[in-house]
C-alpha cells in the first residue's frame, strides 16, 4: 500500500538514493534539504508525487511546517525518516568546541526535533513509523569520530526509549545503522583532519584508511534504499537494523567482546550490591 513519506537530508547520497527509492515504490515522498536545488529534477519526473521542502532539521518551527506541509500537500503522513548528519575527522583534543555543537545539533537535536514534530499527529492517529539513521557509529566508537559517535549514540538512546512510549500508541520506531556506503559521506561531505602527530596511530590511521577506504565501501547505496522500502513495509520492523557486511561484522564483533568484558569483570559489578541477609528459618509448627 503506498505510503506518504518524510525524508530528510534528501539532496545527495542515501537520502536521495531512499527518496528515489520511495517514489519507484508509489509512495508519496516530502523530500527535505537545507539545499534543494539538486532536487528538482526529481520534481520534474515525478510530479505531484514529490513536493520539495528547504529544511534546516536545527530550526523547530521549520520542521513543524515540514510535517503540516507533507500532510497538507498528500493527506497524511505515515514515515518519518530522519537520515540528515555528517560527520568530521578529528581528534577529541583538536575537535573545537563549537564543531563538536554543531555536529551534535544537527545529528541528535536534528532527530529529536523533527520526531517530536510528526509525534503528536502519529499519536493521535495510533499509527507511524519512524525511521532514525545511526551508524555502525553509534555502537562503536571509532577514533576521530568523537562529535559525530557522541550524538548518534545519542540518537540510538533516544529512539530506543521512544521505542518503549509509542509502541502501545501503534508508533513503529526502527534505529538504521548503516557501514560503509558509496556516497560522498566520506568524501565531500565529511572534513578529515590528522592533528596533533601523537594521534598517529589512532585517529591518523582513521584519516588513512577513510581516504583510501572511499569509492570502496562495499555498500550499494540503491541496496540500501530497498532495504528502506522494505523495513517501511513490515508489520514489526526491529528496533535496529544494520546495513552492510562491515556493519553487521563489526557490531557482532564488538557486541561479543563487550559482552565477554562484562562478564570478566561480573565478580566487581556485582560487589556493589548490599549484603543480602540470610531467610529466617521457619518456625516449628
Amino acid at each position: 500500500m503506498a505510503q506518504v513519506w518524510l525524508v530528510t537530508g534528501s539532496s545527495r547520497g542515501l537520502g536521495r538514493a531512499i527518496v528515489e527509492a520511495g517514489l519507484a515504490a508509489g509512495n508519496k515522498v516530502l523530500a527535505t534539504a537545507r539545499d534543494i536545488e539538486s532536487l528538482h529534477d526529481l520534481s520534474e519526473r515525478h510530479g505531484d508525487q514529490i513536493k520539495l521542502f528547504a529544511l534546516d532539521v536545527t530550526d523547530e518551527s521549520a520542521a513543524a511546517s515540514a510535517v503540516k506541509a507533507a500532510i497538507g500537500a498528500f493527506g497524511s503522513l505515515e514515515v518519518v525518516i530522519n537520515n540528515a548528519g555528517y560527520g568530521n575527522l578529528s581528534s577529541v583534543e583538536d575537535t573545537p568546541m563549537s564543531d563538536f555543537r554543531a555536529q551534535i545539533e544537527t545529528n541528535l537535536f536534528g532527530t529529536i526535533i523533527v520526531t517530536k514534530a510528526a509525534l503528536p499527529y502519529f499519536r493521535q492517529r495510533k499509527a507511524g513509523h519512524f525511521v532514525q539513521f545511526s551508524s555502525m557509529g553509534g555502537r562503536i566508537g571509532p577514533p576521530g569520530r568523537g562529535p559525530y559517535s557522541a550524538a548518534k549514540w545519542g540518537v540510538e538512546g533516544f529512539s530506543e526509549v521512544l521505542s518503549r512510549e509509542v509502541a502501545p500508541l501503534g508508533i513503529k520506531v526502527t534505529i538504521v545503522e548503516p557501514g560503509g556506503f558509496r556516497t560522498d559521506f566520506a568524501g565531500s561531505s565529511t572534513k578529515l583532519s590528522e592533528g596533533n602527530p601523537d594521534y598517529d596511530s589512532t585517529v591518523g590511521a582513521t584519516a588513512k584508511f577513510q581516504r583510501d577506504y572511499n569509492g570502496k565501501q562495499p555498500g550499494d547505496p540503491k541496496k540500501a534504499a530497498q532495504a528502506i522500502v522494505r523495513l517501511t513495509q513490515e508489520q514489526k520492523p526491529p528496533l535496529r537494523l544494520l546495513l552492510g557486511s562491515d556493519a553487521y561484522n563489526g557490531a557482532e564483533k564488538n557486541d561479543l567482546a563487550r559482552l565477554e568484558e562484562a562478564r570478566s569483570w561480573k565478580e566487581l559489578s556485582l560487589s556493589t550490591d548490599f549484603e543480602s541477609k540470610p531467610p529466617h528459618p521457619e518456625r516449628p509448627k
